[in-house]
């Protein structure tokens, strides 16, 4: 189910324009390592980066227990790494459980401060507008869900420890025995659990197993449809990160070829497909590149761009987060719609308009804040430029301050209304 989710994802983001990405691959690298790996800028932010990086490292080290735990269901095993005990003076699998139990400990105190910070504390960028409904849901599905799948981990253990004070009649394999003090947390609650008979137990025990397997695979497959998907894409979101320094920007094709083709008249332009209309800027999901849609998919919805946005801090509808939700939310309609009909089949609707507002776009000052906070480099900003290029070249739709610019650079080489010819009259004052 996840790989044909994947693919679809895949499908989606590629609908999007190609743009060469493929450069300066060492300097990629190690921008992949600090951002994404290493978390370099969600430490901005020290106290939520570091409830982050609880759970993050937590999830990230906690699979390879979920890993013996599928061994065993497999083959009938029981604790099938515990053989590392077995080096002498050294009881590594020991360690290696009373970890994971540590890190599930610090995964399980991270969601509850998150759901805290969301809910009770309502921290200002985790309670806008745009995450009323679904976004807001979404977040407490995934937080609890965590806390819940960590508490059958610990209820597992602990049921499996309290087998041993019981002595089940079936006996217990040597190397549990020697897994005395390998659980720092789920020790504590042992001597409830010795309240039940040893079959309850076991039972326990089993369905502690189950729903945590179960939980597991059900949160891989949940992550596809959720803001949680940045845990797959950031890494190939962060890899392919625009290298140029930030306030570059890009010439349009379409536009470079007409100059071209006016200065020089024996240039040939490239050929055009005829299958694909020529566009200034973007109107629709389909002008975008695949790179724009890729961010979309990876957003996590945190608010460090809009919060740090000033059009959104002075009141303008602006937020960039909107943007990428609002990109997400059209391509995910266009992708319904091609799994509809085979092909994508006209719905009258478009990413201008139906989703993202003029006022929004020309409310942005394009100072690159959302893209500098972003902690997986996503770059709204280029979203915003693209619509503005459609509105300004394609619908002449610009404001009046804009328009009026436009025509004295037109008319006058200069954004004044002032001939050439008086430009150094500020000279001859005294």
């Amino acid at each position: 189910m996840f790989v044909r989710n994947a693919r679809r994802v895949r499908r989606n983001i590629l609908l999007g324009k190609d743009i060469d990405r493929s450069d300066n691959k060492k300097e990629r690298w190690k921008i992949m390592t600090l951002v994404a790996l290493g978390q370099k800028k969600m430490f901005s932010r020290p106290f939520p980066a570091l409830m982050h990086l609880f759970v993050y490292v937590g999830f990230v080290l906690i699979n390879i227990e979920v890993l013996e735990m599928i061994i065993d269901g497999a083959f009938g095993t029981h604790r099938f790494f515990s053989f590392l005990n077995f080096f002498e003076g050294f009881p590594l699998y020991n360690i290696m459980i009373g970890g994971f139990e540590i890190l599930a400990f610090l995964v399980t105190f991270g969601c509850l401060i998150f759901l805290i910070r969301r809910n009770i504390v309502n921290v200002k960028r985790l309670v806008m507008k745009e995450l009323n409904g679904w976004p807001k849901t979404d977040a407490n599905i995934i937080l609890i869900s965590e806390i819940l799948i960590m508490g059958s981990l610990f209820l597992m253990n602990a049921a499996e420890h309290a087998k041993y004070f019981t002595e089940m009649p079936s006996g217990l394999s040597l190397p549990f025995a020697g897994l005395q003090g390998a659980f720092p947390v789920s020790q504590y609650l042992v001597s409830f659990l010795t309240h039940f008979n040893p079959q309850t137990i076991e039972i326990i025990e089993h369905f502690c197993w189950w729903f945590h397997i179960v939980g597991v695979i059900g949160f891989l497959n949940y992550l596809i449809i959720s803001k949680h998907f940045h845990i797959v894409l950031a890494f190939p979101n962060v890899f392919y990160s625009n290298l140029n320094p930030k306030g570059k920007f890009t010439n349009l094709d379409s536009v470079t070829t007409e100059v071209k083709a006016m200065l020089d008249p024996s240039f040939v332009p490239p050929p055009a497909n005829p299958n694909v209309p020529m566009r200034f800027g973007a109107k629709d999901v389909f002008d975008l590149s695949w790179k724009q849609l890729l961010d979309s998919y990876t957003c996590t919805e945190c608010g460090r761009c809009t919060s740090t946005c000033p059009a959104n801090q002075t009141g303008k509808l602006l937020s960039p987060r909107k943007i990428m939700m609002d990109t997400r939310d059209r391509l995910e309609e266009v992708g319904k719609n091609i799994d509809k009909n085979g092909k994508f089949v006209d719905d009258g609707k478009a990413l201008f308009g139906n989703y993202i507002l003029a006022e929004e776009l020309w409310a942005c000052t394009s100072c690159n804040a959302c893209v500098q906070e972003c902690p997986i480099n996503i770059d709204p900003l280029s979203i915003i430029v693209d619509i503005r290029r459609f509105l300004v070249m394609e619908q002449s739709a610009a404001p009046s301050g804009l328009n009026l610019m436009f025509t004295n650079v037109e008319n006058n080489g200069a954004p004044w209304q002032f001939s050439p010819a008086d430009r150094l009259n500020w000279a001859n004052e005294n």
